[in-house]
């Protein structure tokens, strides 16, 4: 060991407690005072005794009490929440199922629109293809009319 960095020891050290008690330890101190000891503590003695220094034991009372407060409000604010969130969730989905509406009604314009168009695309293939064989024939019978003509003024 090092001379000169250790602090002095005292093996026959006396330590008194507020109860009374005193008794003879080792320690780097001559006199120890302590509040509670062995003899006056709960744990040791199986009674309940509050050791109240500057208050402590009040302090500790008043935060419980204040928590006690605080999860009550809290609790309550909570359900208040959940009434607002459950207004919120029920604004959201009618929202959404407005919008979904919306869109149904959209696809079924767009299906009518798409019917509509078949229907026109079917039409004109129907009129084109009529159409054709009565030109021709339009054609020829005007070609035998002149011929008709002709034979008339012969």
């Amino acid at each position: 060991m090092k001379a000169e960095i250790h602090p002095q020891y005292h093996s026959k050290a006396k330590v008194t407690c507020a109860c009374g008690a005193k008794y003879e330890v080792g320690a780097t101190y001559e006199a120890v005072s302590v509040e509670i000891c062995s003899s006056c503590h709960p744990f040791y003695t199986g009674k309940q005794k509050l050791v109240d220094t500057a208050g402590r034991v009040d302090k500790f009372r008043s935060r419980m009490e204040k928590a006690e407060k605080f999860k009550a409000s809290e609790s309550a604010r909570s359900s208040k929440k959940l009434d607002k969130e459950s207004v919120e969730e029920k604004l959201t989905r009618k929202a959404a199922e407005k919008e979904e509406a919306k869109l149904e009604i959209k696809a079924k314009e767009e299906a009518k629109k798409k019917e509509v168009a078949k229907k026109q695309a079917k039409k004109t293939v129907v009129k084109s293809a009529a159409e054709k064989p009565a030109k021709a024939s339009t054609g020829s019978a005007s070609a035998k009319k002149p011929a008709a003509k002709k034979a008339a003024k012969k």
